[in-house]
């Protein structure tokens, strides 16, 4: 059930982050990298406050993320259910989700680690950079990995 729901939230966010950079891809994408990287968050409530300005910024694009997200989810989930069980499977879902979600650790609670996934959350409340370049790094690394080396603890 986790799985599903990080699925979800994962393709929530590739949609989004789609339809967000789809205007000017080039503007959009340094502005975010430069939001992500250059300003920092200092505590959660700035963090839930730019989640409510982007949301009452582009309600329309939110909204349309979501009503693709949904779909999209269960068609996966009953298609592709059994296949994503498989450790080939659960490394691409891990590499997709250190890529986009890395930062917020993600891909360590998809992979049942979730000790390093509420480190990954305290690193990215003290120090926003670091969490983003530990995310892309753990992309990496996943996509490196031989699949017999990758070895999920989830069963």
């Amino acid at each position: 059930m986790l799985q599903k729901i990080i699925l979800a939230i994962a393709i929530f966010v590739v949609i989004l982050i789609a339809l967000t950079f789809g205007e000017v891809i080039f503007h959009d994408a340094f502005a975010w990298l430069s939001y992500m990287t250059g300003r920092l968050i200092e505590n959660f409530s700035d963090l839930f406050y730019q989640a409510q300005l982007y949301l009452s910024e582009h309600r329309i694009k939110v909204a349309v993320a979501l009503l693709l997200t949904v779909p999209i989810t269960l068609w996966i989930a009953r298609s592709k259910g059994d296949e994503l069980k498989k450790p080939t499977n659960q490394r691409k879902v891990a590499i997709v989700l250190a890529f986009f979600l890395g930062w917020l650790g993600a891909h360590r609670f998809y992979l049942g680690q979730i000790g390093w996934g509420i480190l990954y959350l305290i690193i990215f409340w003290l120090f926003t950079p670091l969490a983003v370049v530990l995310g892309l790094i753990d992309a990496l690394r996943y996509l490196l990995m031989a699949d017999d080396a990758f070895m999920p603890t989830r069963p």
